[in-house]
């Protein structure tokens, strides 16, 4: 089990290797900036980022940390961009 200062030290180390945060549901959440996670005592609110701005967040999930499972490694690459119309 995870505890909110776990997961902030993930999110501070430098440089910001991207994660994938898995649920005990299986959802899962990639995170390939640190500010797109706000880190409560009890959950985790996990920006989905703008296609535009990929360090500002379109929308929001709250998860809670009680059921994160796992803090996986993603490949350092930005994620894609869907093309302009």
């Amino acid at each position: 089990m995870f505890s909110a200062e776990d997961i902030l030290a993930r999110l501070k180390t430098r440089p910001f290797t991207p994660m994938r945060i898995v649920t005990t549901t299986g959802e899962t959440y990639d995170v390939y900036h640190p500010n797109l996670v706000f880190v409560a005592r009890r959950f985790l609110d996990v920006g989905t980022p703008d296609r535009r701005n990929p360090t500002v967040a379109d929308q929001v999930t709250r998860v809670a940390i009680l059921h994160v499972t796992e803090l996986r490694d993603l490949p350092v690459a930005s994620p894609p961009i869907a093309a302009q119309p």
